[in-house]
């Protein structure tokens, strides 16, 4: 063994403020507090010797079977050897109302189900992205970890007695049937570490149990593929960051699209690429409270640079993402291992389009925008009509010299129109719609003339170019032109020949200024199946979406692309942007063949 899970073998758990991975194995590999983007306590998923980790398993052979609690983000996973079997319950617990409650937890539950079975754990805490070795000490018999601001206790309840090993904290047990142990990670930064009581602790697990199940009993969504469209909503649920309501890319940084490769990258900030889609699916699944505060939180982050937009933002609103490189081996090798973003820094014009499509849907749906609101997106329309005609990174931020990229022309073609429609329903200021006509017939007009080819009777990834790229099929999917159209239609065959390989999806197949390849992008997938939905092919659609859906893991995650012939998962998990299209698929499909 290498000491590295396979990346389709992680589940995620999560309190709205930080998510969790754990393998099969039950491991905690990856775990940053005290935020989603914060540096982590546990990345051995990023490096098994230097990241540390929350090991807990049977002491000798087992096999595992492993389900969220139904309705929850609570997992369960079932370990049986030759002796017994046992169960353990991982959770990381949301606070009882009116209960004082450590600032963040972890609590794992496990209970004998039949037999004896030996378990043994160790916590491995490594503070700063596994850079800095913990202080291990005792405070009221308890075993604390700290560093600086930091401080993480090992409570462990009929588990054995924690010991000291090395850099670490390590015990083991025996179940029976009936019996029930319990171990809990309270964490503090900056702030008092409170111990709690087993009682406390088996309370929380319990009432976040409940929670997630209210949350989900709440989801309006009825169409095909319910288990799949929920499974997605309570992942995307994981990344929504409750302090501010934005909602991260993915829980992770780095994890390679190639392995070995350097691919490498840290998701977790808020694209405004994944805009429209989040907040679409936010109306679709009824989550009323959480599309009003990521539209909000949107209309914020974008204040802070305006007229001209980042790319993506981090989950507090700000725009600093230095990309750095730490020590840390990689995945498999796969390195560097990066933090921060440098595509921060990028101009790419297809947000623009996904603004005013995202403001555009929350308008549709019953809002009025304020006047201040109001005025800044006119203005963001004003710049569009001056900026469009700029070279950019693309959709897929690559780090090869700005082209003139076909799905950002389009999107800025939907920015002006999206304004134009909101100009014409009173919700944004109409002085330069005049202007912004103008400027939406010069966009049409470069994308038909330079963005086409003859020879492939289809729009083309880059002005002049004789590629195609899977997010010309977001034009389809946004309303660039109708489905009904004949060249979307035929950009539609394109894609499929040039890119599709089965269920799988190519974003692209030419260079983007970075060494080595990927896998195909599920997202792609997604849209394909949607594409095909809104072009009348639901046959087909329904048949690629069977396939789809059947590629998520064991607990029905999606990482960000797959390797077609093995069927690894590949990239940073989970991934907003597949879960999106899932859910933006699942509901075309079904209005496609009501």
């Amino acid at each position: 063994m290498d000491g590295y899970a396979e990346l389709r073998d992680y589940a995620v758990i999560g309190d709205g403020r930080c998510v969790a991975l754990v393998a099969r194995d039950g491991s905690v590999d990856w775990l940053a507090w005290p935020d989603l983007d914060s540096p982590t306590l546990f990345a051995a998923v990023l490096d098994p010797v230097r990241g540390g980790r929350f090991l807990l398993q049977p002491d000798g052979p087992c096999t595992a079977a492993r389900r969220y609690l139904p309705g929850t983000n609570v997992l369960e996973t079932t370990f049986t050897t030759a002796g017994g079997t046992v169960r353990v319950t991982d959770a990381l617990t949301i606070a009882t109302p009116h209960a004082l409650a450590p600032g963040r937890e972890l609590v794992r539950r496990v209970e004998g189900l039949a037999g004896s079975v030996p378990m043994r754990w160790s916590v491995q805490p490594r503070f700063g992205y596994g850079t800095r070795a913990p202080h291990l000490t005792h405070r009221a018999g308890v075993p604390v970890a700290t560093l600086g601001p930091d401080a993480v206790a090992v409570c462990a309840w009929n588990a054995g007695q924690p010991q000291f090993t090395g850099d670490a904290i390590a015990s083991g047990f025996r179940t029976e049937a009936g019996t029930r142990h319990l171990l809990a990670l309270p964490y503090a930064h900056q702030e008092p570490l409170v111990l709690p009581t087993r009682a406390e602790c088996e309370a929380r697990l319990d009432h976040t149990t409940a929670t997630w199940r209210h949350w989900a009993d709440e989801r309006t969504y009825a169409g095909p593929w319910r288990e799949a469209v929920l499974r997605s909503a309570l992942a995307l649920k994981l990344l929504v960051f409750a302090p501010s309501a934005a909602v991260a890319a993915a829980a992770t940084c780095s994890l390679p699209e190639e392995l070995g490769g350097e691919r490498n990258w840290d998701y977790r900030f808020s694209w405004i690429r994944d805009s429209a889609f989040t907040l679409n699916a936010f109306l679709k699944l009824g989550c009323a409270p959480e599309a009003t505060g990521y539209f909000w939180w949107l209309m914020h982050a974008s204040q802070l640079t305006h007229p001209r937009l980042h790319v993506l933002y981090r989950l507090d609103g700000g725009t600093r993402a230095p990309e750095r490189t730490l020590p840390l081996a990689g995945y498999r090798g796969s390195a560097p291992v990066r933090v921060g973003n440098a595509a921060a820094d990028q101009l790419q014009l297809d947000t623009y389009g996904e603004l005013l499509q995202t403001a555009w849907l929350y308008t549709t749906a019953g809002h009025r925008l304020d006047a201040d609101i109001a005025r800044r997106l006119a203005e963001t329309a004003d710049f569009v009509c001056t900026v469009w005609q700029q070279p950019d990174a693309g959709i897929w931020e690559v780090r090869s010299t700005p082209e003139h990229f076909t799905q950002s022309k389009m999107m800025c073609w939907i920015a002006l129109d999206r304004a134009l429609d909101l100009a014409g329903r009173q919700q944004i200021p109409d002085r330069h719609a005049a202007r912004w006509h103008h400027a939406r017939q010069a966009i049409a007009e470069f994308v038909d003339e330079s963005c086409f080819s003859t020879r492939l009777n289809s729009y083309v990834r880059s002005a002049g170019s004789d590629d195609v790229d899977a997010s010309l099929l977001l034009g389809l999917l946004h309303g660039y032109r109708p489905p009904d159209d004949p060249r979307m239609r035929n950009t539609l065959t394109a894609v499929q020949q040039a890119l599709q390989d089965g269920p799988y999806v190519h974003r692209y197949l030419g260079a983007d200024g970075v060494p080595g390849s990927e896998g195909a992008f599920l997202a792609c997938s997604f849209w394909l199946a949607e594409a095909l939905a809104r072009c009348g092919r639901a046959d087909e659609a329904v048949s690629l979406m069977d396939q789809l859906v059947a590629l998520g893991n064991d607990v029905g995650l999606y990482s960000e692309e797959v390797e077609p012939a093995t069927g690894a998962f590949l990239g940073n998990l989970p991934q907003g942007l597949s879960h999106l299209a899932l859910i933006s698929a699942a509901c075309a499909i079904g209005e496609a063949t009501r």
